[in-house]
């Protein structure tokens, strides 16, 4: 990874920071984007002092097309050269039957986790299959692979995730760009307290009895797919704690 470029949405906290933080342990330039600009450059500010390595930042909205666009295409040319895209930026809002579910949840879950995908992927791909070298890593989730009560809509947007991904490792079958699925299951960061608007204490609930996975966990195993030599391409990769059969089946030690 020594001077490749990577590229990470939703790089403010979570996943994405943990991402942040390895690819520049191992030596990779970042290109950071998230909503919260502010949290943005402390945690470049932070990376930069820990490893000396080269960072971009822009505070991005990836449901912006417009936005996401104007950024990808006004890169500094060296900086085109994306090596890695880690697809990061989304997550869930709410937990509640369908029919009583918030419309406005819905759409930004749909706006976050499928279509800032879509366009960031759209932007990007092609600059990999021009520089003839690219790997897209995709965050998806346990809940893509089956649907669970309560969360239909989060189901359905990371199995369009997954499907996604499917097809666009098929649509670049015929280049070197690799594409990969990462579907973690129980991970202790912000996720839940963002799901339910802001309750740490229910959010506290959700990882009770058990020892969950970390940031730092998933992004081991985002640099590892990325690592991996050139022709060798995890497809999809699910991971859950050990207490964690499927995203339905959880064992607690209360």
């Amino acid at each position: 990874m020594k001077n490749k470029i990577v590229f990470i949405s939703g790089a403010n906290s979570g996943i994405g920071k943990a991402c942040a933080e390895k690819f520049a342990e191992k030596g990779a330039k970042l290109i950071l984007c998230s909503r919260d600009i502010d949290k943005l450059i402390k945690v470049a500010e932070s990376i930069n002092k820990k490893y000396d390595t080269e960072i971009l930042t822009y505070q991005l909205d990836v449901r912006d097309r417009e936005k996401v666009a104007t950024v990808i295409g006004e890169l500094p040319k060296k900086w085109q050269k994306i090596d890695v895209l880690v697809n990061n930026a989304g997550g869930a809002l709410g937990l509640e039957k369908f029919h009583d579910g918030n419309m406005d949840d819905w759409d930004e879950m749909i706006d976050s986790n499928v279509k800032g995908l879509l366009y960031l992927s759209r932007n990007i791909v092609p600059l990999m299959i021009r520089n003839k070298k690219g790997h897209v890593i995709n965050i998806g989730s346990i809940a893509g692979v089956a649907a669970y009560p309560n969360g239909a809509v989060y189901c359905g947007v990371k199995a369009a995730v997954r499907l996604i991904s499917d097809g666009l490792r098929m649509d670049t079958v015929d280049t070197p760009v690799r594409v990969t699925n990462v579907q973690p299951g129980l991970v202790e960061t912000n996720f839940s307290v963002v799901r339910f608007h802001g309750d740490k204490e229910r959010a506290k609930k959700v990882y009770r009895g058990l020892k969950a996975l970390t940031a730092e966990d998933i992004a081991d195993i985002v640099f590892f797919s990325a690592s991996l030599p050139e022709h060798v391409q995890i497809c999809e990769l699910t991971v859950t704690p050990n207490s964690q059969a499927s995203a339905t089946v959880v064992h607690r030690k209360l």
